[in-house]
């Protein structure tokens, strides 16, 4: 849907100075926005992963744990497709007050794609470089974005998210490094391009909801504080808009529609998007690629 459509919608939970904000910007913060049994409910199953995880010595189809992960020490990069793992994460993707947040950003037929956690472990949790999410995933049309929880207070200390304010409406870099190997970053000798003086860091309490574009440069520096920053993300797309390439999560409810019906026309958009590797055999995750392991690991 064009903005102008999507904004003549009558919204469920942001205001109008919200959606504007949010397609001039492309991000959006929602501080406290989740809160009580329905906070709490994801904070406790995201620990009882975590003790699951004590019992895993290798990143596995769910968990991707840092080098120095123990069951002592348990270091969780991230938990891959929580919405399959637990119901409460399903719930929360598919009838929340975050699906509410699509709908009023996206128009009224909104898909999920998929869902991640991103741990950020304390005490060094891996930065996540400045990347875009669009040529991980490229739709026919960018009516694409996604929504990350912060399931516990974030402060600038943890590497909050930060957003590069109206990169959206600006070019869609490479990922790929001077090998044509993908990385899932933008390389360093592009920063001049992408007005890191222009950066929002999205920070506050637990419960509070972060919004970006598909399109928007984000990132995060690495956690030096005591305490992980567990961020859990939904992203969602426009029904029109479709994927063209091998989903990198592949399998049951790979976006299924969640609110309205599905699209009787596609939406194209003219502007041409970078095409990523074939992930239909999988994909580990964006610190695997920043780290390069992948390459390391690669036969």
């Amino acid at each position: 849907m064009k903005i102008e459509d999507i904004l003549s919608c009558t919204p469920k939970v942001l205001s109008q100075d919200q959606r504007e904000y949010y397609f001039e910007n492309g991000c959006l913060l929602l501080e406290n926005f989740i809160t009580g049994d329905r906070l709490k409910k994801l904070q406790d199953v995201t620990q009882d992963f975590i003790e699951k995880s004590r019992a895993c010595s290798a990143s596995n189809d769910m968990f991707d744990l840092e080098p120095g992960h123990t069951s002592e020490h348990p270091r969780v990069r991230r938990l891959n497709m929580p919405y399959r793992q637990h119901p409460a994460y399903w719930e929360f993707t598919s009838d929340s007050p975050i699906t509410d947040v699509a709908e009023d950003l996206l128009g009224p037929d909104v898909k999920v794609h998929h869902s991640k956690l991103n741990f950020k472990w304390s005490d060094g949790g891996e930065e996540v470089k400045w990347h875009q999410d669009i040529p991980f995933y490229p739709h026919t049309n960018y009516g694409v974005l996604a929504i990350g929880l912060y399931l516990q207070d974030v402060d600038d200390e943890m590497g909050p998210m930060g957003i590069v304010r109206g990169s959206h409406k600006r070019e869609i870099f490479d990922h790929y490094n001077d090998n044509d190997e993908w990385i899932g970053a933008i390389d360093e000798k592009h920063y001049g391009r992408i007005a890191l003086d222009q950066v929002d860091w999205l920070k506050g309490p637990a419960g509070s909801v972060t919004v970006h574009h598909c399109r928007a440069v984000h990132g995060s520096v690495p956690n030096n504080s005591p305490r992980p920053r567990p961020l859990l993300i939904n992203a969602y797309s426009a029904a029109d808009a479709l994927t063209v390439t091998a989903h990198p999560y592949p399998g049951e409810r790979a976006d299924e529609i969640v609110r309205g019906k599905p699209a009787r026309w596609i939406g194209y958009d003219p502007e041409p998007c970078l095409i990523p590797p074939d992930f239909s055999k999988g994909y580990s995750s964006i610190f695997a690629a920043q780290q390069e392991e992948d390459i390391a690991n690669a036969p």
